[in-house]
């Protein structure tokens, strides 16, 4: 999110600057975790513009992910020990908002991808 996942507004407004710009949510769940109604609303502002990821490939921290993307849980700690030391929040992000955010707008942005292998 180019390093302003803790300042969402000027990021809008790099996004708002750079129609073509898009941002990927690797390694920032945290701090998406801690002001949830702002990522919320920037994540449907933002819809088409925003790529799941993660900087490593662990799976076992991809619910983690979907806990703060998919749920409207409340207060719950950051899965790491070292890293975030605040309680975090679900943005409970409408259906398709997911689905754009997981796969489809990768689906836009890399041209020959099968799109029949995610049921388009």
């Amino acid at each position: 999110m180019g390093w302003y996942a803790n300042n969402l507004d000027k990021l809008g407004e790099l996004l708002d600057e750079m129609p073509n710009m898009s941002v990927g949510i690797g390694a920032i769940i945290a701090e998406l975790g801690r002001q949830p109604r702002s990522a919320k609303r920037f994540f449907i502002k933002y819809q088409d513009r925003i790529l799941f990821g993660k900087d490593s490939w662990k799976p076992e921290e991809f619910p983690m992910y979907f806990r703060v993307l998919e749920t409207d849980d409340e207060y719950f700690p950051y899965y790491k020990k070292y890293h975030a030391f605040w309680a975090m929040y679900g943005l409970d992000l409408p259906d398709e908002v997911l689905r754009k955010v997981y796969y489809k707008n990768a689906l836009n942005l890399i041209p020959g991808i099968d799109k029949s292998l995610f049921g388009e």
